[in-house]
């Protein structure tokens, strides 16, 4: 049971109401995040640029958030984003060995093993080492490597509103939101 009482979207108005009625499902995540009304939106608009507007592939993306979902012990973002890397092209060997924190696995080319161990040092220690900085460097744009640090940090928040308010978790519905709002994003 979350520790905060649920938003119910039908008390809501504004944009806040107008942004619930476009879901096609209303997950218990939006409706504890509904609790900050100023950052509700923009985090929204937000999640949405990180899942269908950065130049970021959705593979890597996925990674990441699966990794912050991993390190995290982020249930609810694991749960609702498996479905999503699956439907974007990720294995179900890249998911198991990230779950058991393999991310040095055959399972993932050398652009992908960069990409864990920069997500990991990110996570785990803020600051990159050089060389894995460097390898980064090697394999992804500027713009991806910030992109992915943006990714790594809403994730890291959501996580964070999850366990903290101990969210109780949906049915997996990630893709079906993914999809909707891809197609709202266009």
């Amino acid at each position: 049971m979350a520790r905060l009482p649920l938003i119910d979207p039908a008390a809501t108005g504004g944009d806040i109401r107008t942004s619930f009625d476009r879901m096609p499902v209303v997950l218990n995540i939006f409706r504890m995040m509904a609790h900050a009304e100023a950052n509700f939106i923009p985090a929204m608009r937000f999640a949405n640029s990180i899942l269908h507007r950065q130049k970021l592939s959705h593979i890597n993306r996925e990674l990441l958030i699966l990794q912050v979902a991993q390190w995290e012990h982020g249930e609810y973002e694991w749960r609702q984003h498996v479905p999503i890397a699956l439907g974007v092209g990720v294995t179900q060997r890249q998911i198991d060995c990230i779950e058991q924190g393999k991310y040095g696995d055959a399972a993932f080319n050398d652009a992908e093993k960069a990409l864990l161990a920069f997500g990991r040092e990110v996570i785990e220690n803020v600051r990159v080492a050089e060389p894995v900085f460097a390898a980064m460097r090697k394999h992804f744009s500027e713009q991806e490597i910030v992109e992915s640090i943006l990714a790594i940090g809403f994730y890291m928040t959501m996580a964070r509103l999850t366990e903290a308010t101990e969210v109780d978790l949906d049915p997996a519905a990630g893709m079906t939101v993914y999809e909707s709002s891809k197609k709202r994003s266009g």
